[in-house]
């Protein structure tokens, strides 16, 4: 079984017990979303997987629904589902369990992103030998700065591991409890340097 194969499995190991769980939290959260604005529930957004495969994102909304995306602000409940990561449950049920994305990986990026991105920084594009993930080095250990988020992205894609997976897991369901607030932690990164890129 080669890597991404024994990621694969422990991303199913770990949900599929849970996904009862996970389908009534949904669509507890899903009914919160109707009664304070309505419909649409769902958000769904293209964005980059591995091998730089497009699929699509989907997401409890947390907007206001203006025509102009210019006007659109967060609704109460949506700053709730934002600030505890509740509002991108949806993609345990829909994005983790069709393969498009991993528990833990890179960001998963929109197309621009991940165009800008590469012509910017060419090594980086290491990041999309795997799948995007849920949560992941980059943001359980975000510092400012798109080239160091980047970096992150590209050395958890190096190092990974089941042991980094899990430990980057339990970190975010932590933050998610206690709603921490993500710094700027390059110095408590539980990685080495990565070998081939440059680190900013």
């Amino acid at each position: 079984m080669n890597a991404l194969a024994r990621k694969r499995a422990f991303d199913l190991a770990l949900l599929l017990p849970l996904v009862p769980l996970f389908a009534l939290a949904v669509g507890a959260l899903a009914c919160g979303v109707w009664l304070c604005d309505g419909r649409p529930i769902f958000f769904t957004q293209p964005r980059v997987g591995r091998s730089r495969r497009l699929f699509f994102i989907v997401k409890l909304r947390t907007m206001t629904c203006e025509p102009d995306p210019a006007a659109r602000r967060p609704t109460r409940f949506g700053r709730f589902l934002r600030q505890r990561g509740l509002d991108e449950l949806p993609q345990l049920l829909v994005n983790v369990l069709r393969g498009d994305m991993s528990l833990v990986g890179p960001r998963p990026l929109t197309p621009a992103d991940a165009e800008r991105l590469v012509a910017e920084h060419p090594p980086f594009a290491r990041r999309f030998d795997v799948p995007p993930g849920l949560t992941g080095l980059a943001q359980v250990c975000l510092a400012q700065g798109s080239a160091l988020t980047a970096a992150l992205d590209a050395a958890y894609a190096e190092r990974r591991s089941a042991f980094l997976d899990l430990r980057l897991l339990l970190r975010t369901a932590w933050m998610n409890i206690v709603g921490k607030r993500r710094g700027a932690l390059r110095t408590t990164l539980p990685i080495g340097r990565p070998r081939h890129l440059s680190w900013p």
